[in-house]
Formats: C-alpha cells, sequence, structure tokens
C-alpha cells in the first residue's frame, strides 16, 4: 500500500462520517493493517523450573564442568551450587521466602554466583546493589525495597552500616563459621515462575529510581527465545563484562549457566581497557562476547590498528545491546573478522521487557555509511506494536512509539502502581489482563516487517549503556543551595562521543566550584550520571514558547575548570601532561586535571592511550 492509497482511504472515511475525530479515522487498509498489526505469538517452552532449580538441574548433570572463572579461581557447578545451597538455608532460617526480596553487595568476583543463587533458591528474589554507586544512592534502594536481609562482604558492609537496619550477612568474616554449618544440599523449592527473580532500578524522571520487577518466567523465556536464535552450548564461554545491577547481566549469566557454559567475571578496570579485555578473551577462549557499542568502540580501534591478537579470538557471537548501534562504525572490525566469525547481532531491548526484545544480524549492506539503524524483528515470544498519540498503529514507514507485549513483560515497578499504570498498558492483541510496555522510543516499520530505531520521545537517554533520566541529575542539582537553576542536556559535538553537560544559573552571591558539584554529585548519582563538564550561565535560553533552547546552549570550552592546579613533578609526570597539552591544546595539563572537564572526548582518550603505548610500552 502507498501513501496514496492511504490518502484515498483517509478521504472516503472522512466522507463517510465527517463528525469522527481524526484520530479515529482509520486510513489503512486490510493487507497493511495485517503487516503492521502483529499477530498473536505462543509461548516459548522454558520448563518448569525456576532459575536456582534450573541451575541445580544443570550442576546434577554436569557437576565438574567449570561454572564460574574468577582471575586465578576456577569453580565447578557442583561447586557453586553447594555453595549457594547453604546461604539459601541460612536465609531461610532468617525467615526469606517466597514473595521475599534480599540485598546483594558484592563485588563482581567469584562469590558472586554462589549469593544470587543463595537468595533464588531461598525462594526470594535478588535487589543488586554496585558497589560503583554511590552510597545515598545505594541507600534509597534499600530502603524503597524496604529489604530484610543483605548479603554482603565485611569489605563493603561499613559503606552502608548507618542506613541499613536489616540482618546482614557476610559471606566472609563473622557469617563463614555460619554458612558452613548449614548443609549443601538443595533447598526445598519454594519459588514459582512468576515469582520476582530480580529488582534492578533504573533512572527516574522525577529524581526518584525506579525498581522493575521481573520474574523467574520472564528470565527462562528470555534465554529459551536466545538459545532458538544462537544455540548456546556448554562449549560457550560468556564474561560477566557488564556491573549485575545493569539489566544485560541476566543475559550474561544464565545464558551461560543454564546451558553448561563457563562465566568469566570481568573486573571493572579490565572492562574499560581493550587492550586488557582482548587479553582476558584469548586467555579463556571466549566464544560469546556482550557490548555497548560504546565499549566495543575500543576493540574496534585495535581492530583499525592492526593489533594481531583481534585474528586469534574465539569468538563466534558478538551482541550489541544498552544503546543506539552506529553499524558503520563497525567497519574496521569487519574488514578483520569478516561477518561470519562472530556474527554480529544488533539486539533492542528494555529492562521492563528483560533485557532484549528484537534481533537483527548485522549484513554489508547494513555497513553503508548512510545507512539507518535496523533492530529487526521481535524475538519469537514478544509482538510490538509501533502506536501514535491516539494509540492507532502508524503506516509502514511512519514513525511511532515502540509497544512491546508478550511474555517478556516484566511484573511492572515495584511499589509505585500510577506509574505502572502509565507505562504498562492493556495489550489489545493478547490474552485477557495482558499487558505491553509503552517504551517511549521511537522506531517505524518496513513493508517485510523489520524495524529500524529512530531514538526517544522524551528527555530520557543512554549512555554506555545506562539509561538515564536528565530530570534525574536535574533534581540533584537543583537542590543544592549555590544553584539557582539548571539543565543537563547530551551534546555530541564529536561524532561517537556522548557527553553530559550540565548548564547552571549560580544563585545570589554564589560561587559554583566545580570540584564541590562534583563531589556532591557523586555522592547521589552513580558515576556514569555525572556530566562531564557544568557550563556557568547567566540565564538559562528559552524559546519563545517557554520552553528550553537547546540551540542557543553553548558548547562546553568554556566550561568551570578546576582551580586546584597541581603540577608535574619528575620526568614521568612532566612528559603526560605534555601529552594531555598537545591533544587538547592547552596551555598546561596538572596531575589532578579531569581529561574530560579539559575538552577531551573519547577519541582523544584512544590517541593519548596510542600515544603513551608508544612511548613506554604500555
Amino acid at each position: 500500500m502507498c501513501i496514496r492509497d492511504s490518502y484515498v482511504t483517509l478521504l472516503a472515511a472522512i466522507a463517510a462520517d465527517p463528525a469522527t475525530p481524526l484520530s479515529d479515522l482509520d486510513f489503512l487498509d486490510a493487507a497493511e493493517l495485517a503487516v503492521v498489526t502483529p499477530p498473536p505469538v505462543g509461548e516459548l517452552v522454558t520448563g518448569d523450573l525456576p532459575l536456582g532449580e534450573a541451575f541445580a538441574a544443570r550442576a546434577r548433570l554436569t557437576p565438574e564442568a567449570i561454572a564460574v572463572i574468577s582471575g586465578g579461581e576456577r569453580h565447578s557447578y557442583q561447586e557453586i551450587n553447594a555453595s549457594a545451597n547453604r546461604l539459601a538455608h541460612l536465609l531461610r532460617d532468617l525467615g526469606i521466602g517466597a514473595g521475599s526480596l534480599v540485598g546483594v553487595y558484592l563485588p563482581r568476583t567469584a562469590g558472586l554466583m554462589p549469593a544470587l543463587l543463595g537468595v533464588l533458591k531461598a525462594g526470594a528474589g535478588y535487589v543488586p546493589l554496585d558497589p560503583a554507586h554511590p552510597a545515598d544512592r545505594l541507600g534509597f534502594v534499600l530502603a524503597d525495597t524496604g529489604v530484610p536481609v543483605l548479603v554482603t562482604c565485611a569489605e563493603l558492609a561499613p559503606r552502608l552500616a548507618d542506613g541499613f537496619t536489616g540482618v546482614v550477612v557476610l559471606v566472609d568474616g563473622d557469617d563463614a563459621g555460619l554458612l558452613a554449618a548449614r548443609p549443601d544440599t538443595d533447598p526445598v523449592p519454594v519459588a514459582g515462575l512468576d515469582d520476582r527473580a530480580y529488582v534492578i532500578f533504573t533512572s527516574g524522571s522525577t529524581g526518584r529510581p525506579k525498581g522493575v520487577e521481573v520474574t523467574h518466567r520472564n528470565v527462562l523465556r528470555l534465554m529459551s527465545a536466545g538459545h532458538g536464535l544462537y544455540g548456546f552450548a556448554a562449549t560457550d564461554v560468556w564474561p560477566l563484562f557488564h556491573s549485575y545491577a545493569f539489566d544485560v547481566s541476566v543475559w550474561e549469566m544464565w545464558g551461560s549457566l543454564l546451558f553448561g557454559g563457563a562465566l568469566v567475571m570481568v573486573p571493572a578496570d579490565v572492562a574499560r581497557a581493550p587492550g586488557e579485555m582482548l587479553d582476558l578473551m584469548l586467555e579463556h577462549g571466549v566464544t560469546i562476547l556482550n557490548q555497548t557499542p560504546s565499549a566495543f568502540r575500543g576493540l574496534v580501534r585495535l581492530a583499525a590498528e592492526g593489533d594481531e591478537r583481534v585474528d586469534r579470538l574465539s569468538l563466534r557471537l558478538v551482541v550489541f545491546a544498552g544503546e543506539k548501534l552506529e553499524i558503520p562504525d563497525l567497519a574496521p572490525w569487519v574488514e578483520r573478522r569478516g561477518l561470519a566469525a562472530p556474527v554480529l547481532a544488533n539486539m533492542y531491548g528494555i529492562t521492563e521487557t528483560t533485557v532484549h526484545s528484537t534481533f537483527h544480524r548485522v549484513v554489508a549492506e547494513d555497513l553503508v555509511p548512510s545507512a539507518a539503524n535496523p533492530v529487526g524483528v521481535p524475538l519469537a515470544d514478544l509482538t510490538i506494536h509501533l502506536l501514535d498519540p491516539a494509540g492507532m498503529p502508524v503506516p509502514i514507514g511512519v514513525p511511532g512509539e515502540i509497544h512491546v507485549g508478550g511474555a517478556g513483560v516484566a511484573r511492572g515497578y515495584l511499589s509505585r502502581p500510577e506509574l505502572t499504570a502509565r507505562r504498562f498498558v492493556p495489550d489489545p492483541g493478547g490474552p485477557p489482563g495482558a499487558r505491553m510496555y509503552r517504551s517511549g522510543d521511537l522506531a517505524r516499520r518496513t513493508a517485510d516487517g523489520r524495524l529500524w530505531f529512530l531514538g526517544r520521545l522524551d528527555d530520557q537517554v543512554k549512555i554506555r549503556g545506562y539509561r538515564i533520566e536528565l530530570g534525574e541529575i536535574v533534581a540533584a542539582l537543583r537542590v543544592l543551595d549555590e544553584v539557582a537553576d539548571a539543565v543537563v542536556v547530551v551534546r555530541e559535538d564529536v561524532p561517537g562521543d556522548k557527553r553530559l553537560i550540565a548548564y547552571l544559573r549560580a544563585a545570589a552571591g554564589a560561587r559554583l566550584d566545580v570540584d564541590v558539584l562534583r563531589a556532591t554529585l557523586s555522592r547521589r548519582l552513580p558515576d556514569y550520571m555525572v556530566p562531564a563538564a557544568f557550563v556557568l550561565m547567566e540565564k538559562i535560553p528559552l524559546t519563545t514558547n517557554g520552553k528550553l533552547d537547546k540551540q542557543a546552549l553553548p558548547a562546553p570550552q568554556g566550561a568551570l575548570r578546576s582551580e586546584r592546579y597541581q603540577a608535574p613533578t619528575g620526568p614521568l609526570e612532566t612528559r603526560l601532561a605534555e601529552m594531555w597539552a598537545e591533544l587538547l591544546g592547552a596551555g598546561r595539563a596538572g596531575v589532578t586535571d579531569s581529561f574530560f572537564e579539559a575538552g577531551g572526548n573519547s577519541l582523544l582518550a584512544l590517541r593519548l592511550s596510542s600515544r603513551i603505548r608508544e612511548a613506554y610500552g604500555v
């Protein structure tokens, strides 16, 4: 059906009933309606075992196989299952059971998986608390969930000592003996498939993060869909590259452990260093890698530079998720490795619809510089509707808001019934009571049914895979006494380098200190939500309609700079400071300066890394 046919249909509908509101008029014929209205889908076969019991079944099948690798430690399925069982029995003794929530506050090391599995085997859902997040934010999550028990370690526990009044279980130190005394046998299952497996918090537009409740069934059908696409196997090795408070970790953990593979714990500093990540993947023979496009950019650079390690990788699959993938940027990687080994897959998804919702295999045509952003087709048990503001299907090629229906849709937001009702709306194509998630993302559909991602309807953004509500950052700035007004935007002054920039108007008589601003925000927000630069404004520019005039906001070259200059000492610091100054076009660089505040970006950072490697061999 072409635009002309749609127009004729619309005119006929107007003539038939001129009093009908325009938004209610139907201008799609039966053929096009069949393309843009997804048919009902069936349920995937997932088995009847919740995640903890499904892992136990795998441990009985391959007890000696390696399940978790962390540094020099290698732990079998039998060992991980036994450790998880001891914790589960202890949690049961503390009154934890079906319907409970338990906080988990641990580093990304070998002890993480037994802790998460122990919570699940006790019948509860886990609430991940990333040690990289500030204590204030962790305290909010603990208060919002009301968890009665927190599983942590002696090193981390003091950070939350003042704000948590429940029971603290230390997996080392004082409670190690209690755990060792518990049986290592599988506890009697009490959780059902529709009980919560976890609650992951995402950024909130009002300044209040919101917890997404995801069930065992949600996760199990995701892994069933993924297995149908990629054939997960016991020979696969997956890195746990992402924070376990970020939903891609769910895909990494269970894609490996439900199918007998090995999960490699990736230290945070290795995840940020592409060269070290290459070494880790070679050492352990990683076969499936999950990346945000931002993180993969470093590996693309190494491929472009001719790093021979890229050719020796055992990868069979790279899955991109978390943010928009600019596929032409992958060209240097594809020139080295091709598109068959590894397969490159672009997967669009949302925490509220259980990690991934669509699949697209990258093909050569996608690498053309002018190509759009294909995210493919829905997973086997999901439907995607593109609707206009009135809730009507949009024609082929016309932008519409993504609404995801099917078995991946989460239970809703924890203790936020009004917000749940607004975002989890009735699904007219599903069974009675079914809901679909209103994403706020825009896409268009092609005549063959594929989806092309277009962006957001609102101020929500994704940077390095993290979903960020700009309103949460603005709220954290506006409560400061020295700030009269604030706006935060994402700028991409250098292609591929998205940065948060805060524009501030100082309160009367106040002086804004960038070091104080950064330190204050770092106590309230995760590091990925702290703006890269702060720009002082006499007034915030508005349009004639009273809205923020983003075009009038200046580039951040004039951003506030730290006044705490510390001169370099010795030949090494002096040469490194000279490199910084040369790249940034600055007169000088102090040893405590922020590279990004001084005008740096991720591309300049890669150039700096190359210069350091050439000069010092590190």
